[in-house]
């Protein structure tokens, strides 16, 4: 048996009363809510890619900056990662006697922090220095995202709200430094080899 942190003590009130709510809502909305909850990280995928689109028109370190923004997502998520092997608690409806809209994942598939909250606030986040319009959807989507993942009964709310924080300051992080060398960079990469195509937009 896998020992495991409980994370009921720091809100399980709330999340209880959030999954109450689910359970009392209008059927249209819940569902609504779970088919976000589980397909809504493509719009973030859709949104890099358009991204990209835009600023390969602009020039090289526009294009640059956008074609990072999945590399620090992929991070954000690899650091989210491996602070949930450390912490190791528990998904809430697993211990806490509660009906969800989704199914509870399997023992082991630790809860905190929320990987589609990390994923959604680094995309989010790194999507800022793209383009602020669709750095704007995206942070209003990758809060609906977090928020969709207590609703629907697979998270405590400080999962999320954690989740949000790390993606987003692994994507400042890594995006700030990015910056500062983003024009030699794409000058060289421009220069020769296989990313040419993916800077230029002639």
């Amino acid at each position: 048996m896998m020992l495991a942190f409980g994370g009921a003590s720091i809100d399980g009130s709330v999340y209880q009363d959030v999954v109450d709510l689910a359970r009392h809502s209008p059927g249209w909305l819940d569902t609504t809510i779970k088919v976000w909850s589980t397909y809504g990280l493509a719009v973030f995928a859709l949104l890099m890619a358009l991204g990209w689109w835009r600023a390969r028109r602009a020039n090289a370190a526009a294009a640059m900056t956008a074609l990072a923004v999945p590399v620090v997502v992929l991070l954000a998520y690899g650091v989210d990662a491996v602070l949930k092997l450390l912490v190791r608690e528990d998904r809430p409806c697993r211990g806490l006697p509660v009906r969800t809209l989704e199914a509870c994942p399997a023992q082991g598939d630790w809860s905190f922090p929320s990987n589609h909250a990390a994923i959604a606030a680094a995309a989010a986040v790194a999507l800022l220095f793209v383009s602020r319009r669709l750095g704007a959807v995206a942070c209003v989507a990758a809060i609906a995202m977090a928020a969709s993942r207590v609703w629907v009964g697979v998270h405590y709310p400080h999962d999320v709200l954690v989740g949000l924080v790390l993606g987003g300051l692994v994507a400042l992080a890594s995006l700030l430094v990015l910056q500062r060398r983003s024009t030699g960079l794409a000058r060289r990469l421009t220069a020769a080899g296989p990313l040419r195509l993916l800077l230029s937009g002639s």
